[in-house]
């Protein structure tokens, strides 16, 4: 069982991906050797692992990032649950009916999503109303400011990937949420994406 360093350092492989050991050192105010000791003890556990990247001086530096194991220390939410729902609904409705549903849900959701964002006209203030509502959801959500002005919603979990993986319809449902919540004048493109081998979902926002 990782210890709470050792969910620290798990947790922030999963928010800021593959990082060396001096930059968790660094983040979390410890020796090089104390986070050294920390993941060979999360490597045993098979929660992490790294790969060699040459260096300008000496031995490759190790980039440590997170196995499968360790990914699927933050779980779908009701994952089997979920994808034995959307195979039942095939099999009954057929695909238009699991399209209907998609669409009912997406209703559903944006509503929420304008209820978030109603205190606030400005597009980043909307913007960090909408990472709030995803954290809320499990997606780990965070915004970055870009230099053009733009901004980047990332969202380091999937809590429905499981789900994602068997329907693509909510992949492609979510896109146009974010749209329809933020308005026609603002311009929404997925820029990294996790079932297309991305470590995480990425969403490039600006002014239309």
């Amino acid at each position: 069982m990782a210890s709470e360093s050792e969910t620290n350092i798990l947790f922030r492989l999963k928010t800021h991906g593959p990082q060396t050991a001096q930059k968790l050192a660094e983040r979390f105010d410890m020796t090089v050797v104390g986070i050294r000791q920390h993941l060979g003890s999360l490597h045993e556990q098979g929660l992490v692992d790294h790969r060699d990247e040459a260096g300008k001086v000496g031995r490759p530096t190790k980039i440590w990032q997170l196995t499968e194991t360790g990914h699927a220390q933050f779980p779908d939410s009701h994952s089997s649950l979920t994808v034995e729902l959307i195979d039942s609904v095939r099999h009954v409705f057929g695909e238009d009916g699991l399209d209907r549903l998609i669409q009912q849900r997406e209703k559903e959701t944006l509503r929420s999503y304008r209820a978030a964002m109603k205190d606030t006209d400005d597009l980043a203030g909307k913007v960090r109303a909408l990472a709030k509502q995803r954290s809320a959801e499990g997606y780990m959500a965070s915004v970055q400011k870009q230099r053009d002005g733009s901004f980047l919603l990332i969202e380091n979990h999937c809590p429905i990937c499981i789900a994602a993986k068997s329907c693509q319809g909510f992949c492609r449902s979510e896109l146009e949420l974010f749209q329809a919540a933020l308005g026609k004048d603002v311009s929404v493109k997925r820029s990294e994406h996790l079932l297309s081998g991305a470590r995480r979902c990425a969403y490039a926002i600006s002014p239309a």
